[in-house]
């Protein structure tokens, strides 16, 4: 008899006898194993990882029941997101969130409810045929009113407890999809690519912490996204590198620039060094933006300021901010309150701050965004750069780090606790309780 013959007499046998539900009633209802299934999303047919992942499952269960735990294993459906969304959109031959409105939010609903259970019964005799034990049965349905409702309980519990609160987060953004991508996502998109990036001139109105600058003295900085440009609020350095204000050679620019001094390979032609400093000297510098995008926010803007996110391992040593389209930009926004404004909108086309391209998506209007700074003499250089970039591996659109507004749970209030209740559970391999576990709670 063959392996594949021998599976299938004993699940047959098992069938037979009942054995799962039986292996639940042997069991005391008051030494329970809680356990439900991770819920996998049945409009899509199951894949190896499926069987690896609940293979492991098994095995905790079937152990819990051999030491008498009663194990009764609630299966589980994930009928709402992004993969039931895309597949609808893909067979009604919708291209964005705006077709979607146009065909009716409450019809393409109902399609995304029929659609989930495409692949219902592939998922069921998948899980049969590999011996995996569950309740299929009395399953957890997510679009289903009772579970929507303890969710909403939950967040209302969250806001009672004062725990819940809205905020802004950068994150990796499709704006194809409109939505954000989480890290394991990201991980899954990443493609080689080429990008033309560019150095800017931004011109310096103001003096250094001991001596004017001489005029026409520019600030060099280097951007691999020139999209997030008419953002700009600010430019980084960092605080104890050392910088150098070099004079220009070339008779037909008759200009000054400053940069890092480790950076000086990027110059073209010949140029003479004028003066050093740190970047602490030349801290809280006005200069001009290259665009006039956010000329009416309130806030202090437009100015230098030291970050120790700042490098000298590529570009100038100098990084450009624009506060909603960057992790460290953000952070060093909040620090500094500096103008927290979109100049894209959520589908990733610029809005009306941008009006030269209004509507337009940010990566096709980048030749325009060089071809405009080299007609008004901001462009330094452009030139090009093989680097890895996350594009969403549902529909491969550029992703943007983009700062979304969301809700939050302010889990910082309940470290202590967490690191309590950490300390009680039994980690294998051990280390991970103070290690990797330990650590990010703790941070």
């Amino acid at each position: 008899m063959s392996h594949s013959d021998k599976e299938k007499e004993i699940l047959r046998f098992w069938g037979s006898i009942d054995a799962f539900a039986e292996s639940v009633k042997k069991r005391p209802k008051n030494k329970r194993f809680i356990f439900f299934e991770g819920p996998p999303t049945a409009n899509g047919l199951p894949g190896i990882h499926h069987a690896e992942a609940r293979s492991f499952k098994d095995v905790i269960l079937r152990y819990k029941t051999m030491r008498g735990f009663r194990v009764e294993r609630r299966a589980g459906w994930d009928t709402h997101g992004l993969p039931v969304e895309l597949e609808v959109e893909k067979q009604l031959g919708l291209k964005s969130k705006k077709d979607i409105e146009r065909y009716g939010i409450e019809k393409f609903n109902e399609a995304c409810r029929k659609s989930v259970w495409t692949y219902k019964k592939n998922w069921e005799e998948f899980t049969n045929r590999m011996g995996y034990w569950l309740d299929m049965d009395n399953p957890y349905i997510t679009y289903d009113p009772m579970y929507m409702e303890t969710v909403w309980w939950v967040i209302k519990e969250a806001h009672k407890k004062g725990l819940l609160y809205e905020g802004n987060k950068v994150v990796p953004y499709c704006p194809r999809c409109e939505t954000a991508i989480s890290s394991h996502e990201v991980a899954q998109g990443y493609e080689e690519i080429t990008d033309m990036t560019v150095y800017v001139k931004f011109l310096a109105r103001g003096a250094t912490s001991s001596a004017p600058l001489p005029p026409k003295t520019y600030f060099l900085a280097w951007t691999t996204t020139p999209w997030t440009l008419p953002g700009n609020v600010a430019l980084a350095l960092g605080a104890n590198i050392q910088y150098v204000l070099v004079k220009s050679l070339d008779p037909a620019r008759d200009e000054h620039y400053i940069l890092a001094k480790e950076r000086l390979e990027i110059l073209d032609g010949d140029y003479a060094v004028i003066k050093e400093f740190t970047g602490r000297d030349l801290e809280g510098i006005s200069y001009e933006p290259p665009f006039d995008s956010l000329k009416d926010t309130k806030e202090k803007k437009h100015y230098t300021a030291t970050a120790d996110f700042v490098t000298t391992e590529e570009g100038t040593g100098i990084v450009h901010i624009a506060v909603m389209y960057g992790e460290d930009d953000y952070k060093l926004g909040e620090k500094l309150s500096l103008p927290k404004v979109h100049t894209v909108e959520k589908n990733g086309t610029f809005n009306n701050r941008v009006p030269q391209w209004e509507g337009v998506f940010v990566k096709d209007a980048e030749e325009g965004i060089r071809g405009d700074l080299r007609a008004r003499g901001l462009l330094y250089k452009q030139e090009q750069y093989r680097h890895t970039y996350p594009f969403c591996w549902r529909c491969k659109t550029h992703l943007l780090y983009y700062a979304d507004s969301a809700w939050f749970i302010a889990m910082t209030k309940l470290r202590a606790k967490l690191l309590v209740s950490n300390k009680k559970v039994d980690w294998v391999p051990a280390h991970l309780k103070d290690g990797r576990m330990g650590e990010w709670l703790r941070e």
